[in-house]
This record gives C-alpha cells, sequence and structure tokens, in this order.
C-alpha cells in the first residue's frame, strides 16, 4: 500500500490544516497515513528555525494566511489566544495514546487539535487539559500518568531527532518515499507524489 508519514506538533495550527486535509487525499489515492508525532519546539532547537510568532509582521501576516486557508480547506478555525503554548505534555500523550489504541490516539487528536485551534482553550493550564481530556472519555490521571513514561518520553525523543536527521525543520512536514514536502500548501505536491507512486 502507499504511504505518507505526517511529522506534526499539536500546536502547530499549519498542522491543525494538514490534520483535516490529509485524510482526504490520502482515501482518494488509497494511501495509508503514518502519523509521526514530534516536539516542533525540539526540532527548532536543532535546526535554529523558530515560529513565525518571534517575527512579529511574519506573525501578523500568519494569522491573515491561516484564515485564508481555512477558508480554503472549509475547516473551521480560531486563533488560539493562549499562544505560545509549550505542547511538550501534549505530544507525550499522543505518543502514550499512540502506544496504546489507533482509536484512542485519533480521539485523544481529534479533541486536543479542536482545543487548540476550533474552540480555543488555554492547554498551558493542566486544569483546561483535565476538562479537555474528559470530555473526550478519557481520564485525565491515566493520560498524564502515561505521558510521563519513560518509554513514552523516550519514543517522543526519537520521533524528533529522527525528523531532524531526515531534513524537517518544521510543520507539517510529509514524507512519500524519501521525497520530502513542507507546510499543508505543498498538499498538491503530496497528492501528485502519492498518484503517481508504486509504493
Amino acid at each position: 500500500m502507499k504511504r505518507v508519514e505526517f511529522y506534526f506538533d499539536v500546536g502547530s495550527p499549519y498542522s491543525y490544516l494538514a490534520y483535516h486535509q490529509l485524510p482526504k487525499i490520502a482515501q482518494a489515492r488509497n494511501a495509508e497515513i503514518v502519523w509521526r508525532p514530534m516536539l516542533l519546539g525540539g526540532v527548532f532547537q536543532a535546526t535554529g528555525n523558530a515560529s513565525p510568532v518571534t517575527v512579529p509582521l511574519k506573525g501578523k501576516h500568519s494569522l491573515v494566511d491561516l484564515e485564508r486557508w481555512a477558508r480554503y480547506f472549509n475547516v473551521p478555525f480560531t486563533p488560539n489566544p493562549h499562544f505560545p503554548l509549550n505542547t511538550l505534555q501534549l505530544m507525550r500523550g499522543a505518543v502514550a495514546m499512540q502506544m496504546r489504541s489507533d482509536e484512542e490516539f485519533h480521539r485523544y487528536l481529534s479533541a486536543v487539535f479542536s482545543a487548540m485551534f476550533e474552540k480555543p482553550r488555554n492547554l498551558n493550564n493542566p486544569q483546561d487539559i483535565a476538562a479537555v481530556l474528559e470530555e473526550a472519555g478519557f481520564s485525565p490521571v491515566q493520560v498524564l500518568a502515561l505521558a510521563q513514561d519513560d518509554k513514552v518520553k523516550q519514543k517522543l525523543r526519537e520521533n524528533t531527532e529522527e525528523a531532524v536527521a531526515r531534513g524537517v525543520f518544521g510543520a507539517p512536514t510529509f514524507f512519500v518515499g524519501e521525497d520530502m514536502y513542507w507546510g499543508q500548501d505543498r498538499l498538491h505536491f503530496v497528492d501528485l507524489a502519492l498518484a503517481s507512486s508504486a509504493h
């Protein structure tokens, strides 16, 4: 089966847009998505890259850009007023759920992305995180305990280091075979690559 790898962080609004769009492309091309949760802050640190919000004019424009893309993709989008967010615990949670089951992983991602960019909550605040998890049918205490597990911490580190080793410098990043595509605005290239790909 054809595969597309998806490196993402839940704190990245462009990853959120790709999260909604990529499954449609994968389904149309009969391709499997390989989900690669990584820590964008770790990638930035390793590569010398930074969030657009660190450049005031770029940050201001990226809000306009995000709203345009959300309209284009027909995806609900509300900027999170609590930015920037530290996503370390949230991404450990994503890895923990991925290690448990597909169903829990996707339910977790749906809840967290929604609380990030649809009905924004302050996900820097543990009480808000707990409320979001509870509403999605999780035990916040259990998810938090799993996020502290050494195997989970190690897996997130490995995913992040592997991303950097493969040339990733931002999110979202996609791979079809060894070809890398960065940004939700390159999804048409991902689509073309899957259309012509035999693997």
